[in-house]
C-alpha cells in the first residue's frame, strides 16, 4: 500500500513540475534583436549555370563514402578544328638561284650562295652521284636552299631538255634527276620580211635563232643584203618539246620556203638527226649541207676583218659559230680525217679531206670524238668533236674553213662540198621528200590558222 501511494506521488510530481515549465516558457519570453532576426531569415540563392565551361568532375575515388559521385556535364560550345586553331607552319627558308655564266663552276657558284668549304665538297659528291658536272654549261640553273638557321636543305641544278638534279640533305642525303615527260608539236608559220630574217622570224611569233639556220643553208647562195627587196615571203615547219606551257630544248627547224625574185628556195632537215639538209631551188635539189653545229649564232663571216684579240684588220680564213662549250660539231660532208690535234692560234684541231682537192677544218674545240684518228672514214653529221674557246679566242665558239687546193674559200659560197655530199641516185628520194615536206606544212598552217580563229571568236 505505501509502495502504490509512492509511485502516484511520483507521477503527480512530474505532471505538476512539466506544467510549471511550460507556464514558465510561455510567461517569461524575451524579444529577438531585429538584425539577428534577419540572420535568421537568410537562405542561399538558387544556383546560377557557371559563366565559363566546366571540365567534367573526375569519378570520386573508391575510398570515399559517397557512393554515386555527382558529375556535371560540360556546356555544349562551337570549337574551331584543331587545324585552324594551330595551323603547321613550314619553317622559313632563303633561296639561292642564279645561271650558271661561262667560265665559272659549280664551286664558283656555291661558294656565292654562301656555302663553306666542307658543305660545297659534300654538294657537289652529291650532285656527282647523278651527273656528270664536267657536262655543266652556261645556261644550266642552279638553285640553293638554306634555312634560316643557314642549314642547307637542298640543291637543285637543272640541265639540258628540262632535266634536274635534286640533292636533299638531312639526316641522309638523298639525290634523284627527275626527268620530264615532254609533249611534241609540230607548228607552222608564215611571214613577210620588210627588213631582216630575224625581224620578221620574231613578229610572227616563229623561233627567231630560225635565221641562223636560214644563214648557214643560203648564205652561200642568196646574198641577203642586196637580194632582200622586202615583202618575200618566208614559210617554216618546225618542232618543239613541251611540258604544258614550257618549251624543253631548243626548237628544231623541218622546212623552210624562201621566195626571191623568180627563184623559190627551199631547205628540208632530216627526221633522223644526221643533220644533214638538203636545198632546193624550184624543186631540183641544190646541194646537200650538214650543219657544223647545230642551231649556233653565225658570229663571224669570211673576209677581212678587225681582230677581236689583236685588234688590226686581217683575213678571216673562216666563218664562226658561237655556241657553248661542250655543244656537239659535226662533219659537214663526208671525208677521211687527216689531223687531230693542235695548231697554233687555232687551238685542238680536227681537219677533215672530202677528195682530193677540199678539205674542212675545225678549230678552237674542247674535245674530239673518243677513238677518232688519222685515216678514219667519217659520213656528214657524224660528232667529230665539241665546241671550245682552246688556241686564241675570246669565248667558246667553232671555226669552220674550208680550204680548196689549201687555200682558204668562203665556206657559205663553196659548192665543193655539196659536190662530195652530193648522190644522184638519191634524186627520187629527194623529190619525195620535198613533197612530204610542203604538204606537211600545208596541213599543220591550216590547222594553226583555224585555231587561232576559234580562239578570236
Amino acid at each position: 500500500m505505501k509502495l502504490r501511494n509512492w509511485a502516484m506521488g511520483f507521477v503527480l510530481a512530474s505532471s505538476v513540475s512539466g506544467l510549471a515549465v511550460a507556464l514558465s516558457d510561455a510567461w517569461d519570453v524575451t524579444p529577438v534583436p531585429e538584425a539577428l532576426a534577419k540572420v535568421g531569415e537568410w537562405a542561399p540563392r538558387d544556383l546560377q549555370e557557371p559563366a565559363v565551361p566546366v571540365e567534367r568532375l573526375h569519378t570520386m575515388a573508391s575510398s570515399h563514402s559517397w557512393a554515386s559521385p555527382v558529375v556535371l556535364q560540360p556546356l555544349a560550345l562551337d570549337l574551331a578544328s584543331a587545324d585552324d586553331v594551330s595551323p603547321e607552319v613550314d619553317p622559313p627558308m632563303t633561296t639561292w638561284s642564279r645561271k650558271i655564266a661561262s667560265g665559272e663552276t659549280l664551286d664558283t657558284l656555291l661558294r656565292e650562295a654562301g656555302l663553306d668549304a666542307s658543305v660545297r665538297a659534300e654538294v657537289a659528291l652529291a650532285l656527282g652521284a647523278e651527273y656528270d658536272l664536267r657536262r655543266l654549261r652556261p645556261g644550266h640553273d642552279l638553285t640553293v636552299v638554306k634555312s634560316l638557321g643557314d642549314t642547307l636543305q637542298s640543291v637543285v641544278l637543272s640541265v639540258d631538255n628540262g632535266v634536274t638534279v635534286e640533292a636533299i640533305f638531312g639526316d641522309r642525303t638523298v639525290t634523284r634527276t627527275l626527268n620530264p615527260n615532254p609533249e611534241t608539236l609540230m607548228l607552222a608559220g608564215e611571214t613577210a620580211i620588210d627588213s631582216s630574217l630575224f625581224t620578221a622570224l620574231d613578229d610572227a611569233a616563229i623561233p627567231a635563232r630560225f635565221a641562223v639556220d636560214l644563214a648557214q643553208m643560203l648564205g652561200g647562195t642568196v646574198d641577203f643584203r642586196r637580194e632582200l627587196k622586202g615583202g618575200e615571203t618566208l614559210q617554216v615547219l618546225w618542232r618543239e618539246a613541251r611540258v604544258g606551257d614550257e618549251r624543253i630544248g631548243q626548237p628544231e627547224i623541218t622546212f623552210a620556203a624562201l621566195n626571191i625574185g623568180d627563184a623559190l628556195y627551199e631547205v628540208v632537215w632530216p627526221e633522223d638527226g644526221t643533220g644533214r639538209a638538203t636545198i632546193y631551188i624550184d624543186g631540183e635539189v641544190l646541194r646537200v649541207f650538214a650543219q657544223p653545229v647545230d642551231g649556233a649564232r653565225l658570229s663571224s663571216v669570211f673576209g677581212q676583218r678587225r681582230h677581236p684579240v689583236y685588234g688590226n684588220v686581217r683575213m678571216h680564213t673562216g666563218v664562226d659559230f658561237a655556241a657553248a662549250k661542250g655543244t656537239p660539231v659535226n662533219a659537214t660532208a663526208p671525208g677521211r680525217i687527216t689531223f687531230v690535234g693542235w695548231r697554233g692560234g687555232y687551238g685542238r684541231v680536227v681537219e677533215i679531206a672530202h677528195g682530193t682537192d677540199t678539205k674542212t677544218r675545225y678549230a678552237h674545240l674542247s674535245a674530239v670524238t673518243d677513238g677518232m684518228s688519222v685515216g678514219q672514214r667519217v659520213m656528214a653529221g657524224d660528232i667529230i668533236g665539241n665546241v671550245g674557246a682552246t688556241g686564241t679566242a675570246t669565248g667558246p665558239n667553232l671555226h669552220y674553213e674550208v680550204l680548196v687546193d689549201g687555200r682558204p674559200t668562203d665556206p657559205l659560197s663553196d659548192d665543193r662540198l655539196a659536190a662530195a655530199t652530193a648522190d644522184n641516185s638519191q634524186e627520187a628520194l629527194a623529190a619525195a621528200r620535198l613533197e612530204e615536206a610542203r604538204m606537211r606544212f600545208e596541213a599543220h598552217l591550216a590547222t594553226m590558222l583555224a585555231t587561232d580563229q576559234n580562239e578570236r571568236l
